[in-house]
């Protein structure tokens, strides 16, 4: 290998059994590498083990060797990649230095049968080209899912708005319960006192009439006892509340996660058996295919002469003796291990050729029938998954409801107890009445005015509860409003975004070509070629019985004749070194709308003959300004006109 000078920025290409290279090592410079030299001097193997350790599988081994690599050491990443021969079927045995090289292959690997170049050249359809990285199907499929979550967004926020607007009346309806309820707490202690004051009056006072105050001792009691009832049912009403939500929070979530187990489990368990039966097979037919491979191949290798001539003993008897000494001298019959006779070993060679491409099917059915099963048990611990949490819910919400019975039993038994008391209490108000003693005539209003105010208090406490929890629903549904608006903007975002995302490529390719390819014809200088330029255009095609509107870039060809007059040309009226120059812009245009100067350093030319050497200089200079590394594979005379000072290689 020779080149003219180092230069910093240097990347390092090992190459070992790869097109026709059997072993190289090159340093590479930043900037414009020229690979110099005749047809048939490993330029294009250079440039295809290049796109081989980037991640590309357009390579092959070198016809006598059964594994080769690649290696590829540039600044601080080193990238490795084996190639091995199995079967007649070159594969790789590592990923390469991009994980999709697709869009590299289409406008940064411009080799002579690069698909941007040829598609241009025959004039074809552009826009599938350019816009081929962009995966349409999941945009669409991300729009739809979009537009739904908008939709539930703002339903949900409409709900929240409709409840918010009650939140005032609420608020003024929880103040005026408070207060009414601070009045009769306050008008109760009051009473409370004034009947202990009375009592103590009537004990020191009537001592004789120890059946009255005997019941208004049970009077009394039973006040006390409807005091802790109202607090016992504040507490149970309050561990009920939150059952309740944690209940709807629980039953939630089992909704959410029940139509994940549509499928049914045991059929995705019948799918797996039926899966690994298959690769059971399948593994049974791959190991006899190998066998018999790997003997027909030791046999080709060179039969042992004692086997030989066993073979041959039948063979011996039914022909022609120095026939068959002819035959058996040959090196293109070998003697069968079936029946003994001769057989052309080309004839076994294309035999053993089904063979193995036979097995290499089986091989890639076996794949693919592990992917399915990785993929159905990947389905089954999904739903199993889904199916525990789904248990743990149920068992949850039986403990809930469970518990919310015996709440609820609870709230029904104190409030029998409380009826209950509040009877007793009138029967002993009535009780006390009958007495006609006026001594007790105002203690007995005082309990009665008392247990009023009790009543009307439970009441409003009761309504105050209602109110207060309707508040904190709507509250909490408030604060849930403002994250669901932020989240319904997000989204319009994304939908803008995803719905222009095809259209602004569309646009920048079309200004980009079209701007490159003016500068380009600019430089290039061709004659009667005004422009060449791309129109972006709806046109209205049929897809079965619809018709729908696609997108089209229209190439256009501008000329101008003698006179100085434009007229519209084609493609096919372009020469073919213009036809390349269409193509070459085309891959470049490629290269900048989808960010290839961002994530792939290099850029390889090749099989630029088409072109005269002045022009590919001006080519070149224009394309240097792109990538980091622009690697092109010139003939001499093409390499000389190029400027000095460009790393010229003239040796692989």
């Amino acid at each position: 290998m020779s080149h003219s000078e180092s230069a910093q920025g240097e990347f390092s290409l090992h190459v070992e059994n790869v097109g026709g290279i059997s072993e190289t090592t090159v340093d590479l410079s930043e900037g414009v590498t020229i690979l110099e030299g005749r047809n048939a001097t490993n330029r294009t193997s250079f440039l295809q083990a290049l796109m081989a350790v980037m991640g590309s599988d357009q390579y092959t081994l070198k016809g006598n060797a059964e594994k080769g690599r690649v290696e590829l050491d540039i600044g601080e990443t080193i990238v490795e990649r084996r190639f091995e021969r199995q079967h007649g079927t070159v594969n790789a045995k590592e990923p390469g230095y991009l994980d999709d090289p697709e869009t590299a292959e289409l406008f940064a690997f411009l080799l002579e049968d690069n698909e941007a170049r040829q598609v241009a050249a025959r004039g074809e359809n552009l826009h599938e080209l350019l816009t081929r990285p962009i995966d349409t199907a999941e945009i669409e499929a991300e729009i739809e899912l979009l537009q739904a979550e908008k939709r539930d967004l703002d339903e949900k926020v409409s709900k929240i708005e409709e409840r918010e607007r009650d939140l005032t009346g609420l608020e003024r309806r929880k103040q005026e319960l408070q207060s009414a309820i601070s009045k009769r707490e306050e008008r109760l202690e009051e009473l409370e006192h004034e009947i202990e004051q009375a009592d103590g009056d009537i004990v020191s006072e009537q001592e004789s009439k120890e059946a009255i105050e005997e019941q208004l001792d049970k009077l009394k009691d039973h006040r006390s006892q409807l005091e802790d009832i109202r607090f016992e049912l504040e507490t149970v009403q309050e561990t009920i509340d939150s059952l309740e939500s944690e209940r709807k929070e629980k039953s939630g979530r089992r909704e959410e996660l029940t139509g994940r187990t549509s499928v049914d489990i045991d059929a995705l368990h019948d799918d797996l058996d039926e899966l690994r039966e298959r690769q059971r097979r399948v593994n049974a037919q791959m190991n006899e295919l190998q066998s018999i491979i790997q003997f027909n191949e030791g046999m080709l290798d060179g039969t042992d002469s004692e086997i030989a001539s066993v073979l041959q003993e039948k063979s011996d008897q039914e022909n022609d003796g120095a026939l068959t000494d002819q035959l058996l001298e040959s090196d293109d019959a070998v003697t069968c291990w079936t029946c003994g006779s001769q057989v052309s070993r080309s004839d076994i060679d294309e035999t053993l050729n089904r063979l193995r491409s036979l097995r290499q099917e089986k091989l890639n059915e076996r794949q693919t029938i592990q992917d399915q099963i990785d993929e159905k048990k990947k389905r089954v611990t999904e739903i199993e998954t889904v199916e525990d949490e789904l248990d743990k819910l149920d068992d949850r919400l039986a403990e809930i409801d469970t518990q919310l019975d015996s709440k609820r039993e609870r709230v029904e038994k104190l409030e029998e107890r409380r009826e209950t008391l509040h009877e007793e209490v009138e029967e002993l108000e009535a009780a006390v009445e009958q007495e006609q003693s006026s001594d007790y005539d105002q203690v007995l209003e005082l309990h009665k005015q008392a247990n009023r105010v009790e009543l009307e208090l439970e009441q409003k406490e009761t309504e105050l509860d209602s109110v207060e929890s309707e508040i904190n629903e709507i509250e909490s549904m408030v604060d849930d409003k403002e994250e669901y608006k932020d989240r319904r903007n997000q989204v319009v975002d994304e939908l803008d975004e995803l719905r222009t995302r095809i259209d602004r490529l569309e646009e920048n390719a079309v200004e980009e070509f079209n701007s490159h390819m003016a500068e380009v014809l600019e430089i290039l200088e061709y004659e009667n070629i005004a422009r060449i330029w791309i129109e972006r255009q709806e046109q209205e095609t049929r897809q079965g019985r619809q018709k729908v509107q696609e997108t089209v870039f229209d190439l256009h060809v501008v000329r101008e004749a003698d006179s100085g007059e434009a007229y519209e040309g084609t493609v096919d009226t372009l020469s073919e070194s213009e036809r390349e120059v269409v193509g070459l812009v085309v891959a470049l245009a490629g290269y900048l709308v989808h960010d290839l100067h961002e994530t792939v350093p290099v850029m390889l030319l090749d099989s630029l003959e088409a072109i005269d050497s002045n022009r590919i200089a001006k080519i070149i200079e224009y394309f240097a300004d792109y990538p980091d590394y622009l690697i092109i594979a010139l003939l001499p005379e093409d390499a000389s006109a190029v400027d000095a000072g460009k790393q010229i290689i003239t040796d692989i």
